[in-house]
């Protein structure tokens, strides 16, 4: 394990999967591409995320170095977020269709989305490839240029790739890529009784 990943790994109120534990997002990326096969697995590992009614209203537009999908949704990101993402090989959009199958609203759309994109972290992850989420970008301006439909949404851009030196990014970016991961405490999210209530197993 390397500095980096040493800093990064979560101080756990109770033990939790190593997976889970060393799962961050980089801002520091190698250019190198990442190889087909992993993508494979990486993309197969959504599809079995849970979703209600199996709907799986989750799809995802990939875009590599080079090519226009990667250049159109490189240029609706803000300025903040192409500092850093002009060096990831893979920028993909997570989308959301809004309609179940009798085209109706789909009120877990954006839910089920997120547990496929998280699903898709973690074996990225496994597979040695690191995801940074992102919102901050123009989704209107994304969904023209893309040409999504309109009973989707995007949801979020994300990056994949391999991890880089942090040394290497923007100035305004090297204090939080070398920050440790903070999150509150369980006992604070948790409840049981009452909200606000502390969970008593915590």
């Amino acid at each position: 394990m390397g500095n980096i990943e040493k800093i990064k790994q979560a101080t756990s109120d109770f033990p939790i999967h190593p997976l889970i534990a060393s799962r961050w997002s980089p801002r520091a990326y190698r250019p190198e591409p990442v190889e087909p096969d992993k993508l494979q697995r990486i993309f197969e590992s959504a599809r079995w995320a849970a979703s209600s009614s199996n709907i799986q209203p989750w799809y995802f537009l990939v875009g590599f170095k080079g090519d226009e999908v990667y250049e159109n949704i490189f240029s609706t990101l803000v300025e903040f977020n192409q500092l850093w993402v002009i060096n990831a090989p893979v920028l993909v959009l997570a989308i959301a269709k809004t309609t179940n199958p009798k085209g109706e609203i789909n009120k877990s759309f954006s839910y089920d989305l997120g547990q496929a994109v998280a699903t898709l972290s973690l074996q990225a992850l496994h597979e040695g490839v690191y995801t940074h989420q992102m919102g901050g970008f123009n989704v209107e301006e994304a969904s023209k240029l893309l040409e999504i439909p309109a009973e989707y949404q995007i949801q979020v851009a994300f990056t994949l790739g391999y991890l880089g030196e942090a040394e290497l990014l923007h100035p305004n970016l090297l204090k939080m890529e070398l920050s440790p991961r903070t999150r509150r405490p369980v006992k604070e999210t948790v409840f049981t009784g009452f909200f606000g209530h502390s969970a008593d197993f915590l």
